[in-house]
């Protein structure tokens, strides 16, 4: 009798639960804005962050809610941020796709190595804490493809020389690899720019030179005859785009080939 009564309650206090869940279901309830679930469905579903949101679908609450612009998304084509204005009755900004750059030179065949041999996990991150890589030069590329992981769209591979080569027609302009890499060496530029200082070493001249064969030797050549177009830090040419004039960068005068017009990949 008393196994009966129990059954009873528990049953009796199971439909009382669920009868109160299923009441507060429906007065709670949230409706969504059905314009969420259209502007998701032209969005590409790469989950990839490049938008700065949590993923496509957050970015589609975004930006029904005026939170964040259409163009926002780097991996949306044109066709694709046309429908969602429509949607939304909208007019979009043009934009310029933004690519990678490796700012690295130091490959196999450039950068002078150390005397030991490096042993153990071979992700970038893992060889940046341990070791700082078999290089002597503590600022280049470590080789061991972060980056070329972290793309999901195939745009990166490591070249003969052991360096990340950027594959343009297939980069979506994320920026996932940008933050793959610890030692801050790629950046995202738009596509029409095209001359870069592909380095980021700090060392003082001598010991840049005694590192890689194609480091930035901080002498200040560029800098000086640029009017504003490049200026040196840390030992470092840094581009300024918004001063820059290409026809007074004496590129030819870099004795290492640190500065040079953009590389076109095949």
């Amino acid at each position: 009798m008393e196994i009966i009564i129990a059954i009873l309650t528990l049953g009796g206090l199971g439909f009382i639960f669920a009868g109160g869940l299923a009441f507060a279901d429906k007065k709670l309830k949230v409706e969504e804005n059905p314009l969420i679930a259209e502007v998701n469905q032209y969005l590409p579903n790469a989950n990839c962050g490049g938008c700065g949101k949590a993923g496509c679908y957050d970015f589609a609450v975004n930006v029904v809610e005026g939170k964040i612009e259409i163009n926002k998304c780097p991996v949306c084509n044109d066709e694709a941020r046309n429908e969602i204005a429509k949607l939304l009755g909208q007019e979009i900004s043009t934009t310029i796709k933004k690519i990678p750059i490796i700012h690295c030179q130091g490959g196999n065949s450039k950068a002078n190595k150390k005397e030991v041999d490096y042993i153990g996990p071979k992700t970038c991150k893992t060889i940046n804490l341990i070791s700082g890589g078999e290089n002597l030069c503590y600022y280049g590329c470590l080789g061991a493809g972060d980056c070329v992981n972290a793309c999901q769209f195939g745009a990166l591979l490591i070249n003969n020389d052991g360096l990340p080569q950027v594959i343009e027609e297939l980069c979506t302009g994320c920026g996932i690899c940008v933050k793959s890499c610890p030692r801050n060496l790629i950046e995202l530029h738009p596509i029409d720019r095209n001359i870069f200082v592909y380095c980021k070493n700090e060392d003082e001249p001598k010991k840049a030179k005694e590192v890689c064969d194609v480091a930035c030797i901080g002498c200040g050549i560029c800098a000086r005859k640029s009017d504003g177009g490049i200026i040196m830090k840390n030992n470092l040419a840094i581009v300024v785009y918004d001063s820059l004039d290409i026809s007074k960068i004496p590129i030819e005068k870099c004795s290492t080939g640190a500065i040079k017009k953009k590389e076109l990949y095949n």
